[in-house]
């Protein structure tokens, strides 16, 4: 085989990531720290002005019905979403949609963890999104909006029905800031700002309906729920998690970190116009893979593709026909030369997914280094099938 010429091009900012991803452009590490409060409580009256202000934010961006409540808890999107099952499931029936690993582990806590027996898990396999429309009535709902290690989203929230018994629970972290969410449909959402906003990890942001809230309030789980997960006190909401105050402390590094993002987003003009960086980013990706005859979209359905996470699967015949340790192992050798050339850093898929490539094409992410980046994904394929031979 003729080795491709290597591009000359390189983009600005290497950082495809999935998670965390790319600092928007122009951050600035010393902006964010002059208005940390450092050494401060987060109780401090500046403290939680900044945490109200970054909730407030976060709503108006978002576009959060004003009757939803919005709050920040600890342990990223994974302690949100863990906060909402142990908190609400129970009363009803669940039906657990899966088609990657973070749904499936969401599947093994309600089974195992919390050992609710009248459940149905509808899963499919990496790159097909499930049957959504096989929701029973009266029950509660476990999804996750984008599939971020599978690159599978749901295209809309038409196959909720409205004014439905149960509650719907979501994990939108990688669909958050970059696709269109229908807030209305759902009652417990999460999602963390190391995601689409670039932001720092270990903290995560949960938004409930009133009927969520109503839940909380007149529902008591048959089980012990630890400090962290502690929504309601006395019966009632505790209503200052939604105010500025938090369950426990917060980094104030981090929560002016966010703030910088969130007004940023702002500036740009709101959650439509992150929506069409995305997807500007995404069809950049899609037109090129269109082109390819050696690797594309691990999705198949165009309307179930994700335009943030996007995944990726090398379909050569002599990668397919090697066996699955040596196609990591490629992959491995593949992304370690974009990384050796300051190219792209992270952009392996999910070690639980097939092997392949994922990258992250969100707001965040600039067109034109997307744009430089593509040649090299050529140039590393057919240097690594030459150095593997």
């Amino acid at each position: 085989m003729k080795l491709v010429k290597k591009p000359e091009v390189k983009p600005l900012r290497p950082e495809f990531s999935s998670g965390p991803c790319a600092k928007r452009l122009g951050w600035d590490f010393g902006n964010v720290v002059k208005r940390a409060f450092l050494g401060r409580s987060h109780r401090a009256s500046g403290s939680k002005y900044q945490i109200k202000k970054l909730i407030d934010l976060t709503k108006e961006i978002l576009e959060i019905p004003e009757s939803y409540k919005v709050g920040l808890v600890p342990a990223s999107n994974t302690g949100a979403f863990e906060m909402a099952m142990w908190s609400l499931l129970g009363k009803l029936p669940v039906d657990i949609f899966a088609w990657e690993n973070f749904g499936l582990a969401w599947a093994n806590d309600i089974i195992q963890q919390l050992k609710i027996e009248d459940y149905r898990l509808i899963e499919e396999d990496y790159g097909l999104l499930p049957e959504i429309t096989k929701l029973r009535d009266g029950c509660d709902i476990c999804f996750t909006w984008n599939g971020t290690t599978s690159g599978v989203r749901v295209p809309n929230a038409d196959w909720i029905p409205h004014n439905r018994d149960g509650l719907v629970l979501c994990d939108a972290t990688s669909a958050v800031f970059g696709q269109k969410i229908d807030w209305k449909k759902l009652d417990a959402i999460t999602f963390s700002w190391q995601k689409a906003m670039g932001g720092e990890a270990a903290h995560g942001m949960l938004v409930l309906s009133p009927k969520a809230i109503e839940r909380l309030e007149n529902y008591n789980p048959d089980r012990p729920l630890p400090k962290v997960f502690r929504l309601v006190k006395g019966g009632k909401l505790i209503e200052e998690i939604f105010s500025g105050e938090t369950i426990n402390t917060p980094s104030m590094l981090c929560i002016a970190d966010a703030l910088d993002s969130l007004e940023w987003l702002q500036s740009l003009g709101g959650i439509n116009v992150a929506i069409s960086r995305a997807d500007a980013n995404f069809k950049t990706l899609q037109c090129w893979l269109d082109e390819q005859d050696w690797i594309e979209n691990l999705v198949g359905v165009g309307a179930h593709r994700s335009n943030t996470s996007v995944c990726l699967k090398i379909v050569d015949k002599d990668f397919l026909n090697l066996s699955n340790e040596k196609q990591r192992g490629f992959i491995k050798y593949f992304v370690a030369l974009l990384e050796s050339e300051d190219v792209a850093y992270d952009v392996s898929g999910h070690r639980e997914a097939p092997p392949g490539l994922r990258i992250w094409c969100g707001v965040t992410i600039e067109n034109k280094d997307l744009c430089d980046l593509l040649p090299w994904l050529k140039w590393a394929f057919e240097s690594s099938k030459i150095a593997l031979e």
